[in-house]
C-alpha cells in the first residue's frame, strides 16, 4: 500500500513553482510537472484544456498578471487512491485560497490594489511522476464580492472569507492511518446513501442527523452562503435548493472521490442536471436544464460530518440558463 509520499512531494512542489514562476515562464513550469496531454478541467469560463501551454495561457497567465506576488494558503491537503476507478488511481487535494493583491483587470472583473482571496479546490491525478489530469474548482463570484461588484442578489447564507477546518489538522503532509481515512470515506458514503429524502420533508432534520453533527457547517459559495447547524443548514440551503431545484433533477456521479485522515471529498463533470424552476439565488427560471460542476470536501468527526466546503461552478450554470455574469458585468462597466 502506498503512503502517497512521492506524490504529495510531487503536488507540492508543482504549487510552489507555480506561484515562484514568472509569467512568461508558467507554461514550461507547468511542463515540467504534467503531462503533455495533461486533461484540466476549470471552471467557466476556462471550462476543459489539454496540456500545459493551454492551460498557462487560459488560466495561470491571466491570474498571476492580475494577482501580484500570488501566494497558496492551503486548508486542506490529502491524498488517496479513487473509490470511482475501484481505488486504483492516486489523486492528491488541495483546498484554500490563492492569495495576491488586486492589481489589475481580471475576467473583467475591476482591480482594487488590495488582499483578495480566490477559494480553490484543486484534484490531481498522479500517474508515474507525472500529473495527468486536474480539475481546478474557483469561486470567481467570491472575488467579484470582494471586489464590490457583486453580481448576485442578497444570498440566503453567509458570505465570509471562509476559514479552513475548526482542528486546523487538514494539512496531511505526512502518511496518515489508513483505517481513519476508510473511516472518513464510510461516512461521506453513508451521507450519500442516506436514505428517506422528500421534498419539504419535516423529518428532514433527524434523517440528516443521522450523517451530520448538530454542529455542523456548510462552508457554501458566494451566491448561496454558508450555513450553521442543521436547522440552519436547512433553512438556508436546503429549503431554497428544493424550492427552485426540483424540475428534472438527475445524479450523474463523481469522477472522483477519495479520503486520507478525517478529510476527504469528491468531485464530478458534471455531477448533476438540474432546471431553475425559478427562484434560485434570486434569478429568474431557465428555459432547460443546465449542469451543475461541484467540488465538495468535509471534516469527518466521530463517524459523522462536521464541516462541508462547497464550490459549485455557478457562472457555468447560470450560462447555460441564458444568463452569461462576466459578459453583463462587462457590458455594465463599458457603459459606465
Amino acid at each position: 500500500m502506498s503512503d502517497f509520499q512521492s506524490e504529495k512531494a510531487l503536488v507540492r512542489d508543482f504549487h510552489a513553482a507555480i506561484c515562484a514562476a514568472d509569467p512568461a515562464e508558467t507554461a514550461a513550469t507547468l511542463a515540467r510537472f504534467t503531462a503533455p496531454d495533461w486533461h484540466w478541467r476549470g471552471m467557466h469560463p476556462f471550462h476543459e484544456q489539454t496540456g500545459p501551454e493551454a492551460v498557462a495561457d487560459v488560466y495561470w497567465n491571466p491570474l498571476k498578471t492580475a494577482f501580484t506576488r500570488l501566494q497558496r494558503r492551503p486548508d486542506i491537503f490529502l491524498a488517496g487512491l479513487n473509490e470511482m476507478d475501484g481505488f486504483s488511481s492516486v489523486w492528491v487535494v488541495s483546498m484554500g485560497h490563492l492569495m495576491g493583491l488586486f492589481d489589475k483587470p481580471w475576467l473583467g472583473i475591476r482591480p482594487t490594489g488590495r488582499i483578495t482571496m480566490l477559494r480553490y479546490a484543486e484534484f490531481n491525478k498522479v500517474e508515474n511522476g507525472k500529473i495527468t489530469e486536474t480539475a481546478m474548482f474557483c469561486d470567481i463570484p467570491h472575488v467579484m464580492i470582494q471586489a464590490g461588484q457583486n453580481p448576485f442578489p442578497p444570498q440566503t447564507g453567509a458570505h465570509l472569507v471562509q476559514p479552513g477546518p475548526m482542528t486546523h489538522e487538514g494539512l496531511m503532509w505526512d502518511k496518515q492511518d489508513p483505517a481513519t481515512g476508510k473511516a472518513t470515506l464510510d461516512a461521506i458514503n453513508a451521507m450519500l446513501n442516506n436514505p428517506g429524502e422528500k421534498f419539504h420533508d419535516p423529518d428532514e432534520a433527524m434523517r440528516l442527523a443521522r450523517v451530520w453533527h448538530d454542529d455542523m457547517i456548510w462552508w457554501g459559495p458566494a451566491g448561496i452562503g454558508a450555513a450553521y447547524t442543521i436547522p440552519g443548514y436547512i433553512r438556508q440551503h436546503v429549503n431554497p435548493f428544493d424550492d427552485a431545484l426540483n424540475e428534472g433533477y438527475r445524479f450523474n456521479g463523481h469522477l472522483c472521490r477519495l479520503a486520507e485522515g478525517h478529510f476527504g471529498g469528491f468531485f464530478g463533470w458534471a455531477n448533476l442536471t438540474i432546471r431553475n424552476s425559478g427562484g434560485y439565488m434570486g434569478m429568474p427560471a431557465g428555459p432547460g436544464p443546465a449542469d451543475m460542476r461541484v467540488v465538495d470536501m468535509y471534516r469527518e468527526q466521530d463517524g459523522k460530518l462536521a464541516e462541508n466546503w462547497i464550490f459549485i461552478d455557478i457562472l457555468h450554470f447560470l450560462n447555460m440558463q441564458g444568463l452569461d455574469v462576466l459578459g453583463r458585468m462587462a457590458s455594465v462597466q463599458h457603459n459606465e
